[in-house]
C-alpha cells in the first residue's frame, strides 16, 4: 500500500522507527523514569498496571512498578507488526522495517558485497529450513531468557542488528530479509500472495518500481532509481505473488506454513502448562518478571496443581518441539484427505491450487489464533466495549483475506498479467473500443472478457495483431512471467484470440532474439549495483541467436 510513496518521505519515516527502537534499545539499559508509569497509584497514567494478582504454580506472584520497554515491545510491537502484514501487506512492513533499515548500513556506505550469495547454493536452497530453525531458537529463547530480562533483550536486539549488517556486508541487496531473518517467513505466512490490500505488482508497467522493491533516490535528478543487484529470483519485493507461487513447492515450505502454526500454538499453551492457568499470559506478568534466569532450573510444568520436575529450560523446547511434530502431522493428513476430495470432485485442480488452499486456511487460523492471545494483556486494559470491537475486527479481516485468497491461482495470476499487457496495448489502438463495450471501459472487463475483445474487434488487423503480441511476448519476458523456451504454451490462449499461429510466434521470437538477446538469455544480463553496472555474459555461445527458435522447435519435436 505504501508502494506509491516516494522513497524520500518512507525514509523519514523509518528514521523515525528506527530512533524509537534505538531509544527503546537503550532504556533497556538505563530507565530511571518509566517505572512511574506503571505504578498502580499512578491514577494519571494510562500504562499504570492495576489488574488482579496474578497466581504462577500454586503462588502470588509478587508484582512491582518496572519500567515499560519489555511490554512496549512485545504487547504493542510485535502485534502491530503482524496485523501490518496481512492488511497492508509485506510491502508496507518491507519499507519500514528497522532492521531492514539498519541493514543497508553497508550499501549507505557504498561498500559492494563480497561475495555473490547465487554461490552460496547450501543456503538459497535451504533458507526455509534455517530461518524456521532461528525463530523456533528465538521464541525459545524468548520464554526462557529475554521475556523479561532487559540486558538479555537488549543483547538479543544488538546481535540482530549487527547480524543483518554482516549479511548484508557480505552478500548484498536484501540478503538478510530473503535467505537469514526468522521475520521473513513470518512475513510469507501471513502476506500469503498478496495481503488484503496489497498492490499488483503485474499492473505497474515493465522496468518500473514495484511494491518494496530495492530503491535509492538520485542525488541529481531527484528521481527514483532501482537499486536491486538481483539477490534473489522471483523477488518477494518485486513481486510478492510471482514468489508466492514459484516458492510454494520449494523444499521446507510445508515446515514454514505447518510448523508455524504450531509454534503460535505452542506458545501460548506453554503459559498454560507452566503457570497452571491462563491469567498469568493475559496479566502480561512475564514482560516484567523481576527472576526470569533464577527460574530456569525450576519446574517447567505445572498441571493439575501438581509441579512436574522437569526443568523449565528443558519443558519449553520440548513444548515447541511436540506442537511443531503434532500441527504438521495434522496439517499433512488434512493436505491428503482434502486433496483426495477435490481430486475427485474437480480431477483437473493442480496440485499447487490445493497446496495454497490449505496454506491459506493455516494463516487464517494461525492469524486469529494469534490474536486471541497476541497482544490481549494491553487489550485487556480497554473498556469491553473496544475489547468487542477489536475481536470483531480481527476477524473480519482475516475473513476478507480468506476470500480474496481463497480461489487465487499461479494460472490466475499468469492469466491476469498477461491481460493487463494485452490492455496496454489495445489502449493504443486508433479504435473507439467503447463502442463495442456498451460504454464500458477496458478496466471494466475482467481477463476473459479482454482476451474474447480481440477476436471480435473488427478493425483488428493482422499487422496490429502481430504487434501486441509481439509487446505483450516481450513484457512478459522482461517479468520473468514465462522463459523463451515456454512462451510458446504460456502464450498461446492469446494467441488464438489474436488470430496466429505457432509460425508468427517462431517469427517474433526470432525478431526479439535479434533486437533484444538478454531478454532470451537470462544468464546474460546486466545487474545494478549500488550504482554501478556489472555485466554478465556467460552463456553458450555455440549457438546463435538466430538459431534459438529452431532450438525450441527441435526440443518441442
Amino acid at each position: 500500500m505504501l508502494n506509491k510513496i516516494s522513497e524520500s518521505k518512507i525514509h523519514a519515516i523509518r528514521w523515525i522507527i528506527v530512533i524509537g527502537w534505538l531509544l527503546l534499545t537503550f532504556s533497556l539499559f538505563y530507565d530511571p523514569i518509566t517505572h512511574n508509569w506503571t505504578d498502580p497509584n499512578n491514577l494519571l497514567s494510562p500504562l499504570r498496571d492495576s489488574l488482579p494478582p496474578v497466581l504462577v504454580q500454586g503462588e502470588y506472584l509478587s508484582e512491582l512498578p518496572y519500567p515499560i520497554a519489555t511490554r512496549v515491545f512485545w504487547g504493542m510491537a510485535i502485534p502491530s507488526a503482524i496485523m501490518i502484514l496481512l492488511i497492508f501487506g509485506h510491502e508496507t512492513w518491507r519499507r519500514i522495517c528497522p532492521l531492514y533499515f539498519l541493514s543497508q548500513i553497508p550499501r549507505a556506505l557504498g561498500l559492494k558485497p563480497l561475495l555473490n550469495i547465487n554461490k552460496n547454493r547450501w543456503l538459497t536452497k535451504n533458507h526455509f529450513y534455517l530461518q524456521f530453525a532461528l525463530l523456533f531458537i528465538g521464541l525459545n529463547s524468548r520464554i526462557l531468557f529475554v521475556n523479561s530480562d532487559r540486558l538479555a533483550l537488549a543483547t538479543l536486539f544488538i546481535t540482530t542488528i549487527l547480524s543483518a549488517i554482516t549479511i548484508v556486508f557480505l552478500y548484498g541487496g536484501r540478503s538478510w530479509c530473503h535467505y537469514v531473518c526468522p521475520f521473513g517467513i513470518v512475513q510469507m505466512v501471513f502476506t500469503g500472495p498478496r495481503g488484503l490490500l496489497g498492490s499488483n505488482a503485474y499492473l505497474a508497467p515493465p522496468r518500473s518500481i514495484t511494491q518494496s522493491m530495492c530503491r535509492t533516490t538520485d542525488k541529481v535528478s531527484g528521481k527514483e532509481t532501482s537499486a536491486c543487484i538481483g539477490c534473489k529470483s522471483a523477488c518477494f519485493d518485486i513481486d510478492a505473488e510471482k514468489a508466492y507461487w514459484q516458492d510454494l513447492q520449494k523444499p521446507g515450505r510445508r515446515l514454514v506454513q505447518y510448523g508455524y502454526l504450531g509454534l503460535v500454538i505452542s506458545y501460548f499453551v506453554y503459559y498454560r502448562l507452566y503457570a497452571g492457568n491462563f491469567d498469568y499470559y493475559f496479566s502480561g506478568a512475564w514482560a516484567h518478571e523481576e527472576n526470569q534466569l533464577s527460574l530456569l532450573w525450576k519446574p517447567g510444568f505445572y498441571i493439575a496443581e501438581q509441579a512436574i520436575n522437569i526443568p523449565k529450560i528443558f519443558a519449553v523446547p520440548l513444548t515447541f518441539f511436540v506442537g511443531v511434530v503434532i500441527t504438521y502431522w495434522i496439517c499433512r493428513k488434512v493436505e491428503k484427505l482434502y486433496t483426495a476430495y477435490l481430486k475427485r470432485k474437480y480431477p483437473l485442480i493442480s496440485s499447487q491450487q490445493i497446496l495454497h488452499r490449505i496454506f491459506s486456511l493455516c494463516t487464517f487460523v494461525a492469524f486469529n489464533c494469534f490474536f486471541i492471545y497476541g497482544g490481549r494483556p494491553e487489550i485487556l486494559r480497554l473498556p469491553v466495549i473496544v475489547q468487542l470491537l477489536f475481536n470483531a475486527f480481527v476477524v473480519l479481516v482475516s475473513a476478507f483475506w480468506l476470500v480474496r485468497t481463497w480461489n487465487r491461482s499461479e494460472e490466475k495470476y499468469n492469466k491476469d498479467s498477461l491481460a493487463h499487457s494485452f490492455r496496454r496495448q489495445i489502449e493504443k489502438l486508433p479504435i473507439d473500443v467503447s463502442s463495442y463495450l456498451n460504454q464500458r471501459s477496458l478496466n471494466d472487463l475482467t481477463s476473459d472478457e479482454l482476451f474474447v475483445l480481440a477476436s471480435v474487434l473488427p478493425k483488428f488487423r493482422q499487422k496490429e495483431g502481430f504487434q501486441i503480441y509481439k509487446a505483450i511476448f516481450k513484457d512478459g519476458l522482461v517479468q520473468q512471467n514465462f522463459t523463451s523456451a515456454d512462451s510458446l504454451e504460456a502464450l498461446e490462449e492469446i494467441r488464438s484470440h489474436l488470430g496466429l499461429n505457432e509460425e508468427d510466434h517462431y517469427s517474433i521470437l526470432s525478431e526479439l532474439s535479434s533486437e533484444q538477446p538478454h531478454l532470451l538469455y537470462p544468464n546474460q544480463r546486466q545487474t545494478k549495483i549500488y550504482g554501478t553496472t556489472r555485466k554478465s555474459t556467460q552463456y553458450n555461445r555455440v549457438s546463435t541467436q538466430s538459431d534459438l527458435p529452431t532450438l525450441i522447435r527441435a526440443k518441442r519435436q
